[in-house]
């Protein structure tokens, strides 16, 4: 088991940050943290997922007309913003990923491949968060955005879509609110 600094650190203690010291990230940081979240599991290791990250003035401003007015300022100002999108056609890639060939037929039909695409890069961009804190990285997730305005201005093209966005750098910690409640194992959970 990962012992308590550990998992304070990337799940008890976290916090999602909306403020982040002026401060870059460095690019070593990234790739750590990928060489981390590579290995969570997708369907068929099918890892749908494409991480977009917006280091430049011109990026960030193609992507200021996608954002929601409570996420502008806080997204146009953190040290790097991370789109997680997903491959609509991520199942090409599957015979050279997977150990059954024959994979690549169970998503190339109309809307299979759209919501195993989504779901999956739901997960691996759980796993980016999780390893972006393990890294020392704080990390402030939100959907909170026109996803059509964002696909038209990155991914025109259609073949990409984007799932969610991250915020990354270091937390300064103003303006967190408390921390909110968490449901119990009984609220939540089901033995069937």
């Amino acid at each position: 088991m990962a012992d308590e600094k550990t998992l304070d650190l990337i799940l008890r203690e976290a916090r999602s940050h909306a403020k982040f010291q002026d401060r870059p990230v460095d690019m070593a940081l990234l790739r750590a943290a990928h060489e981390l979240m590579k290995w969570g599991p997708t369907t068929a290791n099918s890892q749908p997922a494409r991480i977009f990250y917006l280091f430049s003035k011109e990026a960030r401003e193609k992507l200021k007309p996608a954002l929601s007015a409570v996420n502008l300022e806080k997204t146009m100002k953190a040290p790097l913003v991370a789109i997680v999108a997903y491959d609509t056609r991520f199942y090409e890639y599957l015979p050279r990923l997977y150990h059954n060939p024959d994979a690549i037929n169970w998503y190339n039909k109309p809307g299979v491949a759209e919501i195993n695409g989504f779901r999956n890069s739901s997960l691996q961009g759980a796993y980016l968060i999780i390893a972006l804190r393990a890294v020392g990285l704080d990390c402030g997730a939100m959907s909170g955005f026109d996803n059509a305005k964002l696909d038209a201005a990155f991914f025109p093209d259609g073949r990409l879509k984007s799932n969610f966005l991250i915020n990354i750098g270091y937390g300064t910690g103003d303006g967190i609110p408390p921390r909110n409640p968490r449901f119990a194992f009984e609220e939540q959970c089901r033995i069937l």
